[in-house]
């Protein structure tokens, strides 16, 4: 977005305001202006989304484990996990979803972080062909 911002201010010199004293920036191309805002709309939807997962894994952490890992039975444990993880993804959504500009690109790459660790610890937990746990990373 900032390489088109650079192309059309190379193409539309900054304009001078004599009345006020100042220089006017070129505006933003409506194209990009577009797709910031159909990119914000589907992180809307994504952070709808990682609310929605949270709260029901918060209400039931057994159904949600259940769904993740394949295995059932009552375990306290597993179940205080899963709501620490539905905590983390309401946290997440909700801080999106609250907050605006810079702030929706902080938490953004908050959320991006929280999931590349998800998968690294995912795939550091996965069963070896050897019968042996984890994978070297």
């Amino acid at each position: 977005m900032l390489g088109g911002y650079r192309r059309a201010y190379a193409a539309a010199p900054p304009t001078r305001c004599a009345r006020r004293g100042y220089t006017l920036a070129p505006v933003a191309d409506v194209n990009e202006e577009h797709e910031a805002d159909r990119v914000d709309g589907l992180m809307v939807q994504m952070a709808r989304a990682r609310v929605a997962i949270g709260v029901a894994a918060f209400l039931a952490p057994g159904v949600a484990a259940r769904v993740m890992t394949g295995t059932g039975g009552p375990d306290a444990s597993r179940d205080l996990v899963t709501r620490i993880f539905a905590s983390r993804e309401i946290a997440l959504g909700a801080g999106y979803l609250l907050s605006g500009g810079r702030g929706r690109a902080t938490w953004a790459r908050l959320g991006v972080a929280v999931d590349a660790l998800d998968a690294v610890a995912g795939l550091k937990s996965r069963r070896g062909r050897g019968g042996g746990r984890g994978v070297p990373l």
